[in-house]
C-alpha cells in the first residue's frame, strides 16, 4: 500500500481510537470504537441500528480484477494480573500499568473470516504479568461483479459478522469488526469511476450503486483513479493528511495544534495516566513534547495566495 493511501486508511482505522485528553477516566473515551463497527449478526437481531453488514459498491473501467483487502481493529482485553489475582492497575519498577482495552490491526483478502481467540502474557517483574486476550470472529468477505455494458463492471464487496454472540453491547464490541473499512486496487488498463463526481455519461450508474455503512473515495495522486477506500467515514475523493501534522491523534474533526497545546498543557498526574493508558496514548505524548518550537509554529496555519476567478 503506498504512502498516501496508507496514511489515509490509517487515519479512518484508528479515527476515534481514544480521543483527547487520551486517558481511560475521561468521559468521552468510556465508549470507544464508534466508527465502522460490523457487529455479530446476534446482536443486530436486538439492536438493528448495529449494523452486522457492510457492503461498498463501485465501478470499474476495463478488466474488473481488483485486488480487495478489509482492514479493521480487532479489541483486545488487556488484564493485570499479581500474584495470580486481577487488578486494575498496578506500579512496578516506578512506572504506572492499568488494566484496560487496546486494539490489534487486521488485514484479510475476500472469504471467510474465521480468526480464533487467543491469549499472550508478557511479565511485569517477579510477581505481576499483563495478559492480552481476544475473541474468535466468524465471518465472510464476499466479492462480487456484474458487467453494466461494454467494459464497465459493477462490483461488489460485503462484509458479514456471523459470529455467535450473547451479552451486552460492551462485550458485542468485543466480536467487532471495528473501524472497517476496505482498500480496492484495480488491475492494470482498468480504473475506477468517482461516486462523488462521476462523469455525465456515467451519473446513472453510479446513482444506483448501493453502498452501507462506507463511501467509497478515489484515493492516491490527484490523477489516479486506481485505488479505492470504501471509507466508514464520508471523505472527498483523493483525501490528504496535511503535511503539517506532527502524527496521527485520532481525531480527525479537531485542530492538531489544539490538541497539541493541550496535551502539553497537562498535569504531570494527567501525563502519568496518559502513559498508562494505552501504548498509542504514550506514542502521542512522547511525539508531543519531543516537539521543537519550529514544528509548534508549523502547526500555526499558512497563507496562501487567494485571486478571483475570472
Amino acid at each position: 500500500m503506498s504512502d498516501p493511501v496508507r496514511q489515509i486508511a490509517d487515519a479512518v482505522l484508528y479515527e476515534g481510537y481514544i480521543l483527547w485528553p487520551y486517558r481511560r477516566s475521561a468521559m468521552k473515551n468510556a465508549q470507544r470504537w464508534t466508527f465502522g463497527g460490523v457487529y455479530p449478526r446476534d446482536w443486530n437481531e436486538r439492536h438493528p441500528d448495529d449494523r452486522w453488514q457492510m457492503q461498498a459498491q463501485v465501478l470499474v473501467l476495463g478488466e474488473p480484477a481488483v485486488e480487495t483487502t478489509v482492514r479493521f481493529l480487532h479489541v483486545v482485553r488487556r488484564q493485570l494480573i499479581s500474584d495470580g489475582e486481577p487488578v486494575d492497575e498496578l506500579v512496578v519498577d516506578g512506572e504506572r500499568h492499568i488494566s484496560w482495552e487496546e486494539a490489534t490491526e487486521r488485514e484479510l483478502p475476500p472469504g471467510p473470516i474465521a480468526i480464533a481467540g487467543g491469549r499472550e502474557e508478557e511479565p511485569l517483574g517477579e510477581r505481576a504479568s499483563v495478559v492480552r486476550s481476544w475473541l474468535k470472529l466468524d465471518g465472510a468477505i464476499d466479492l462480487a461483479t456484474e458487467r453494466v455494458r461494454d467494459d464497465l463492471h459493477r462490483l461488489t464487496v460485503r462484509i458479514s459478522n456471523t459470529t455467535p454472540f450473547s451479552g451486552s453491547r460492551e462485550q458485542a464490541l468485543e466480536q467487532t469488526l471495528c473501524s472497517c473499512h476496505a482498500v480496492l486496487r484495480a488491475g492494470p488498463g482498468a480504473e475506477f469511476v468517482s461516486l462523488t463526481d462521476p462523469p455525465p455519461e456515467l451519473r446513472e450508474e453510479a446513482a444506483a450503486c448501493t453502498n452501507e455503512g462506507v463511501w467509497p473515495v478515489l484515493v492516491g495522486e490527484p490523477h489516479e483513479r486506481g485505488t479505492m477506500l470504501a471509507s466508514p467515514i464520508i471523505l472527498e475523493d483523493h483525501p490528504r493528511v496535511a503535511p503539517e501534522s506532527p502524527g496521527d491523534l485520532f481525531d480527525g474533526g479537531e485542530i492538531d495544534q489544539m490538541l497539541v497545546l493541550n496535551i502539553l498543557a497537562l498535569t504531570d498526574e494527567e501525563k502519568d495516566e496518559m502513559r498508562a493508558s494505552d501504548p498509542k496514548a504514550r506514542e502521542i505524548l512522547e511525539r508531543t513534547e519531543g516537539l521543537s518550537p519550529e514544528d509548534l509554529m508549523k502547526l500555526n496555519g499558512r497563507l496562501s495566495d487567494l485571486r478571483m476567478a475570472k
